[in-house]
């Protein structure tokens, strides 16, 4: 069997890092303040930069940092000092876009390890090849590629150049996100980070000669979303990703919940681990799929992976999301004499109510148990915790660690 691949998750701020790497996360990529493609993420000023490199390090994990805007002339003002500071701290990698920022990066510190971002639009094999021959040792695939041509570009590309692609998150309607949309449309520019994202507004037509009458883009009664795309999710295509070779399995979604971002994690963590012990299995288990569906999603396709997108690609009733489970709350420390943890209340539950566990690392993943006895800092007896992070504790009928979230089902 081919070697196990990388789990690398998004790290929009210094707590979504350490979530992704609690639930399972080999790699986390993020950015600093200037340079990314996230602007609304928290995002890193220098010095919490250098602490995630020594967090991330010290668990053995690695640490990409994102450099992937497209950038005009005064854009590249500071870079040259920028890339210095993120060898000098020990960044494990970063990730570029454009050939000026790959030129500068080379030129400033030609040790430093570079991944080609899909903004790229690598769609190819020779493309990897051109890439290689500058020196990135790492492509991230565009979104646009089925099975068949990630493994053409596998079998074509340098056994050194590894092949990165996305899993799971939100689909740009432009090419691999080379969107003019929301520049055109709000003057906010998606190449450097700050889409507004047009892509999910609801659009009528206007003829020119009746400019007081709009027209509704109509595909049937609820609407139309012609650019909604549903959200990518190849979990249940992890056997033929990891059969095909591809190197490092990338989790859209650094301006996610920390909420989002463990129970994704998690999820795929279990799925490639199982297959990996289980390489006869022809199949996923669903269970790893439904819990994908507890986190707020906006429904799930498969994208490109299997054939050219199609209507059923698209969402068509609504651009909002579905969300089917509330994050409740989070460990903060466990007593393993007396099974009582203190916990951090992200969203109220009541007493009598039935909550699901996700213990990080356990082989289920989760467990369910009902809430009972709760009492508040002070050690008062409590029925409900309805303050906004308020700290209680409560006996759980499994051990839990700290950083363990506790969710609800939605009401």
């Amino acid at each position: 069997m081919r070697k196990k691949p990388e789990l690398l998750a998004p790290a929009g701020n210094f707590e979504k890092l350490r979530y992704a790497l609690h639930y399972g996360a080999d790699a986390v990529y993020c950015a600093g303040k200037r340079f990314g493609l996230r602007a609304g993420a928290g995002n890193f000023e220098m010095e919490e930069l250098e602490e995630a490199v020594r967090y991330v390090h010290e668990r053995g994990k690695r640490i990409y940092v994102t450099l992937n805007m497209i950038p005009h002339n005064r854009d590249l003002e500071g870079l040259p000092e920028y890339v210095h500071a993120l060898k000098a701290m020990g960044a494990d990698a970063v990730l570029v876009a454009d050939p000026g920022v790959f030129a500068i990066v080379r030129e400033t510190e030609p040790e430093l390890k570079v991944s080609i971002s899909t903004q790229a639009n690598n769609t190819n094999w020779k493309t990897a090849e051109f890439w290689y021959h500058q020196g990135a040792r790492r492509i991230v695939l565009a979104r646009e590629l089925g099975l068949e041509e990630m493994q053409t570009i596998v079998e074509k590309t340098p056994a050194d150049m590894e092949i990165e692609t996305f899993v799971h998150g939100a689909m740009c309607i432009s090419y691999s996100g080379r969107c003019l949309l929301s520049h055109y449309m709000t003057g906010r520019n998606s190449n450097q980070g700050d889409c507004a994202h047009p892509c999910r507004w609801k659009y009528h037509l206007i003829e020119e000669t009746r400019p007081d009458e709009d027209f509704s883009i109509e595909e049937d009664e609820t609407g139309s979303f012609i650019f909604n795309s549903k959200d990518l999710c190849l979990i249940d295509h992890i056997p033929e990703l990891i059969n095909a070779g591809i190197d490092s399995l990338k989790i859209e979604g650094r301006m996610k919940s920390i909420y989002y971002v463990a129970t994704v994690v998690q999820a795929y963590r279990q799925a490639i681990d199982y297959y990996y012990d289980h390489p006869e299995e022809k199949s996923v288990d669903p269970k790893y799929f439904e819990e994908l569906r507890k986190v707020s999603h906006r429904n799930y396709t498969t994208g490109f992976f299997e054939h050219k997108t199609t209507a059923d690609d698209q969402n068509y009733g609504t651009s909002s999301y579905t969300r089917l489970y509330d994050f409740a709350g989070v460990v903060q420390s466990y007593d393993p004499k007396t099974h009582i943890a203190v916990i951090q209340q992200r969203n109220k539950i009541n007493a009598g109510e039935t909550v699901e566990v996700m213990v990080a690392g356990s082989k289920e993943g989760f467990y369910t148990q009902q809430v009972g006895e709760m009492q508040d800092e002070k050690g008062n007896p409590i029925q409900s915790t309805p303050h906004p992070k308020m700290i209680y504790s409560m006996k759980m009928d499994k051990p839990v660690k700290p950083m363990d979230i506790i969710r609800k089902k939605e009401q």
